[in-house]
């Protein structure tokens, strides 16, 4: 099975999406169609059968929709240089298709806002005696509004008619169809009895026109439509942002000399050379020179990294300081960058589950909106013209049926959601926080205990000397461990490592050894000068010393140094607490989450973990297949489950997990098993995670609740429900303003996530 997206050419409301997913769906070849209004995206997944696009065109475009392959998503093997080149190029097509819009926007507003004016100045001098009549003749007015009605709905409201059309051929309505119905039955209307009196005497109407409506309405509209297309771009900057991090070239070290080359024409292997100030091209390893780098864009810390041989270095970052060479490691579309800017493309073009409702409801509120129109003006006719005169019933039930059909615009239930979760998933990108997807966005909302890992999770994931306790009385703590450290420097056991490594931290220098040798299993020895020094883990024999039990109830690893049979002192290790710990668990309290630690180490070392940062609960001693069975007990108690984890022994409890968190410092198959990536493993993020993930679901929330109450409120004021009890009836010009505000508010209270501190 394969997948492809498509940009989405004509798609403006939620009933456009609902048509195209529906025709798109039922096309054979085609296993699943999503497309989304707020990216203006279809994401296809296809059969085994081949189905060409000129094919989907064609079906599309009896329609009035169109398909464009997305080169962002088209060719994964592409330099991710093409990424930055595929995103200008659509960046400039919205431009260009939103300064049409303002366009039409800037001649209709000022025609519309003065006959609103006029109308309201109509209005009130029918209804307050001290407010003079118009001061242009209503037979003149009508005739200028007719010819300016006509312009804006057979020209600038074109596109309203072709809903129209659409709809005649093959039955699909979108928002367009309800406009363009709506001020087309008014217009004709208003034209019939303008233009033939004979007509007006023989259905006993009065010479109330509906041409003012049809202006304003279409003016309204068109600045909604305009409004929200603007701020719809605006929830995309994440990516555009991403991209523009890209460097456009790299300097590459060619024989002897130093060639400045297209960024798509890096290698794997390639010597590259970073100036100060550079932006470093694509992924590597440092071979010579040292520099300090600005990593915030993948990391979201401020403080640049000091880097030296041997680090690792990523594209897209910022030399600060200092000149260096690396050897590219990762190129094009395997770079951290490339796979951020992917990921997050993905997750944002996405579908929460919450959205499924708004989906099916706007899916039949077209058809719905018609229905309840046609109703509403059968009902007007029937059973108004029983209290009141037919022409006011008549013209009751015009009103009623284009202010429904004005109003009931599906375009904020269909934005709601789609919206808000490209603010959030790019306010994550932008905070170091990467989501798969929209669903595990709303799974992390719901979470309510969060299972740490412990190595590389929780701890730094590499011993560290924790304890000098010497036992001879002769030698201090820093002899103890440059001794200790010169003969372990010979060995390769990563305790040996630490324990040499925390020497050299300290300055100290390491002392000459000879006669090394490694003890197997015991540990090593050596000598320096005289002194024939060897350094072991203990035995049965030092169960007595008083120093050593407390330091291995700690679930620490101790070591020994002794000259000639005499123990010199006591070196204990341990993988120390990561420094954020303490804080990332309080800050989980704090959201009323419980904190369990998971973890193959024995009880004694995991409590005394837990116990300094915190932690709730502590599970232990687990082997690595055990620790989904650990994942599915506390979710078979009830309890919504985040795991975070980086190894590859975490990959089935992360899968398995409600929401699984990889930390990106950890392994390639624990990022693929997680719904959501945090950069350079800070498990502060976890809790800065599940604050966007709650805040973005709150929004939508809201969002859904504006769009339900506009219509729910609006409709029947549209109709008139209100007219027999209370005298009020919503005038369709209100009702073009209300439509308006629905998509717009709902779009700008998305956008309010930007502004979100996590």
């Amino acid at each position: 099975m394969t997948t492809k997206t498509y940009t989405v050419r004509g798609m403006h409301c939620a009933s456009c999406a609902a048509i195209i997913t529906r025709k798109l769906s039922a096309f054979e070849g085609i296993e699943k169609a999503d497309v989304n209004l707020a990216t203006e995206k279809a994401k296809l997944e296809f059969k085994g059968e081949a189905v060409t696009d000129e094919s989907l065109n064609e079906l599309l475009g009896k329609y009035g929709y169109g398909l464009v392959a997305d080169q962002m998503h088209e060719t994964p093997s592409a330099p991710a240089i093409d990424r930055k080149a595929a995103a200008d190029s659509m960046k400039r097509e919205k431009e260009e298709e939103l300064l049409e819009q303002k366009a039409r926007v800037q001649f209709a507003l000022p025609i519309a806002l003065m006959v609103f004016v006029l109308m309201m100045w109509d209005i009130a001098s029918r209804s307050i005696p001290s407010v003079p009549n118009l001061p242009i003749p209503m037979d003149l007015f009508n005739i200028l509004s007719m010819a300016l009605a006509t312009y804006f709905v057979f020209r600038i409201g074109a596109p309203f008619l072709h809903g129209i059309v659409m709809f005649v051929r093959s039955g699909a309505a979108s928002m367009d169809t309800l406009i363009g119905i709506g001020t087309l039955t008014a217009w004709l209307y208003s034209t019939v009895i303008t233009l033939m009196p004979p007509v007006r005497k023989l259905l006993r109407v009065a010479g109330d026109t509906y041409f003012d409506v049809t202006i304003v309405v279409i003016g309204f509209v068109l600045l909604g439509k305009y409004l929200e297309a603007r701020s719809r771009m605006k929830t995309g900057e994440a990516i555009e942002k991403l991209i523009g991090l890209q460097a456009k070239s790299a300097i590459v070290k060619r024989g002897s000399m130093e060639i400045e080359v297209p960024l798509e024409q890096v290698r794997k292997g390639d010597l590259i050379v970073v100036r100060p100030g550079a932006k470093i091209p694509v992924d590597g390893t440092i071979v010579e020179g040292s520099s300090s780098i600005d990593e915030s864009m993948v990391t979201g810390e401020p403080v640049p990294v000091d880097k030296k041989p041997e680090d690792q270095v990523i594209g897209g970052t910022i030399n600060k300081q200092g000149a260096f060479t690396f050897t590219a490691s990762r190129v094009g579309e395997e770079t951290v960058l490339a796979r951020i800017i992917a990921m997050v493309g993905e997750a944002q073009g996405s579908k929460a589950p919450i959205q499924n409702i708004a989906d099916r409801i706007a899916a039949i509120f077209v058809p719905t909106v018609l229905v309840l129109a046609a109703l509403t003006f059968i009902a007007w006719l029937a059973i108004g013209s029983a209290f009141m005169n037919f022409p006011t019933a008549l013209s009751f039930g015009i009103m009623g049926m284009v202010g429904i059909l004005v109003i009931a615009c599906p375009c904020a239930l269909g934005l709601a959601t789609p919206t808000a979760i490209i603010v959030g998933i790019g306010k994550g990108a932008e905070y170091g926080i990467l989501i798969r997807n929209a669903q595990s966005l709303e799974t992390l909302s719901t979470v309510d205990t969060v299972v740490f890992d412990k190595t590389g999770t929780i701890t730094a994931g590499t011993p560290s000397v924790t304890d000098l306790v010497p036992l001879d009385g002769r030698s201090s703590p820093d002899l103890l461990l440059q001794l200790a450290a010169s003969v372990e420097s010979r060995s390769g056991h990563p305790l040996a490592q630490a324990i040499a490594g925390a020497a050299k931290q300290r300055g100290m220098a390491l002392l000459e050894v000879t006669g090394f040798e490694a003890l197997e299993g015991v540990g090593v020895k050596g000598a320096i000068g005289e002194k024939l020094l060897r350094v072991r883990k203990p035995d049965g024999n030092d169960a007595t010393l008083p120093q050593l039990g407390p330091l291995q109830q700690q679930g620490k690893t101790v070591v020994m140094l002794e000259e000639g049979g005499v123990v010199l002192g006591l070196i204990a290790l341990s993988d120390t607490i990561k420094e954020e710990a303490a804080e990332a668990v309080r800050a989980l309290h704090q959201k009323g989450i419980k904190v369990v630690m998971l973890t193959g180490d024995n009880r004694l070392a995991a409590d005394f973990m837990a116990k300094q940062a915190g932690i709730d609960d502590v599970i232990a001693e687990v082997l690595p297949n055990e620790k989904a069975d650990r994942i599915r007990e506390l979710q078979q108690q009830g309890r919504k489950v985040a795991m975070a984890g980086d190894g590859i022994n975490d990959a089935p409890a992360l899968a398995l997990a409600d929401v699984g968190i990889a930390m990106a410092t950890g392994t390639d198959v624990a990022i693929e098993s997680a719904g959501v990536t945090i950069l350079r493993g800070d498990i502060r993020k976890v809790a800065q995670s599940i604050t966007l993930a709650r805040a973005t679901m709150r929004v939508i929330r809201q969002n859904l609740f504006w769009a339900f109450i506009y219509n729910i409120i609006g409709i029947p004021l549209a109709a008139g429900a209100l007219y027999p009890v209370f005298g009020i009836f919503l005038n369709p010009v209100f009702s073009g303003v209300a439509m308006a505000g629905s998509s717009v508010s709902v779009v700008t209270n998305s956008l309010r996530l930007k502004t979100k501190k996590l």
